[in-house]
């Protein structure tokens, strides 16, 4: 006997099976959207605006692996959408979220800092480095998600990685001085 997966069944209208595939999926999703958003509140939002639009496109997912794909696509496409609306907006330093487990980082300070300055990359290059360095995607998954080639993942990497070093080194300098 071959049990359906919770997919299967959600496809079927089984609202506890999308519950399932909600719970299952909601870190990653909301996630994507805090890293890169910087927002509590609107990453919230968006992340239900991303499970809507699945339950409206169960019929088009074909299998589990390809639910990850499209909810990463689909919220890296939605926070990209809401960055261009909202263009740049400074983000109180406390409401920043660091990419990345926290509990990786020996300094506090330094973890806020890293934030605060990925919040201030372009879209496109802080969402290539919250798919890299938070979801650990590889350069082909970050390209297939964003419908980028890997060169142009590649170049927004070493683009936004660039600019945080600088950031970072004229942090280190201002408070050397």
């Amino acid at each position: 006997m071959v049990i359906p997966s919770a997919l299967s069944r959600a496809g079927e209208g089984d609202e506890a099976a999308f519950a399932r595939l909600v719970v299952e999926h909601e870190r990653m999703v909301y996630g994507i959207a805090l890293h890169s958003l910087h927002d509590r509140e609107t990453a919230e939002e968006l992340s239900q605006e991303v499970f809507l639009q699945l339950y409206r496109s169960l019929d088009a997912i074909e299998s589990p692996e390809h639910l990850v794909n499209w909810l990463r696509r689909v919220t890296a496409n939605r926070c990209i959408d809401v960055a261009r609306r909202r263009r740049f907006r400074l983000v109180p330093l406390e409401d920043v979220a660091v990419a990345g487990d926290a509990g990786e980082w020996r300094d506090p300070i330094a973890a806020r800092t890293l934030a605060r300055l990925i919040g201030r990359l372009p879209a496109r290059q802080r969402l290539v480095i919250v798919l890299r360095y938070q979801e650990e995607l590889e350069l082909g998954e970050i390209a297939a998600t964003l419908s980028m080639s890997v060169n142009t993942v590649k170049s927004h990497l070493r683009r936004g990685i660039e600019k945080l070093r600088r950031w970072l080194g004229e942090s280190a300098e201002r408070s050397d001085s």
